[in-house]
């Protein structure tokens, strides 16, 4: 069956309503929350390489949903943090629209295998009912018990 989205995602590491306005702010300020959780990572060498992916293909993938991602050496298995915007975020999506839900992994190159699984259970969460729940959630528990759903 593969790693659980309730085992990616540390409760530590979810930020309802982000502080950041812009891309470049929630992509710091979420990877900062998954460094938090996770020592080994370290932040600088993450973050440029979920920019080189992200240069690559936006990953505004699902209306007001990001899944920015990528292939991280330094970190032992899958991490991720979940970030909510009320406001909504200017992602540059290719529908224009601005996100309010951002899931982001740094997956390890030994983890490759899950990285397909997790990422197809993250996108039928972003198309499902949840993800209004998450975006308005008021406390991490509320996330951490919709995540626990999909597998």
């Amino acid at each position: 069956m593969g790693i659980l989205l309730s085992e990616v995602f540390d409760p530590r590491s979810i930020r309802l309503n982000l502080e950041g306005k812009t891309k470049e702010e929630i992509f710091i300020e979420l990877a900062e929350a998954i460094s938090a959780v996770h020592p080994e990572c370290d932040r600088a060498s993450m973050l440029a390489s979920l920019w080189e992916r992200e240069n690559k293909l936006n990953t505004g993938i699902v209306p007001g949903v990001a899944i920015p991602h990528t292939i991280y050496g330094g970190i032992n298995n899958i991490a991720g943090a979940i970030g909510t915007s009320q406001t909504g975020i200017d992602y540059g999506a290719p529908d224009h629209k601005p996100v309010h839900v951002v899931f982001m992994l740094a997956i390890s190159d030994k983890a490759t295998e899950n990285h397909l699984h997790i990422l197809n259970q993250l996108f039928v969460l972003a198309q499902s009912e949840a993800i209004a729940i998450i975006r308005k959630a008021q406390n991490e528990q509320t996330v951490m018990d919709i995540l626990s759903h999909f597998q």
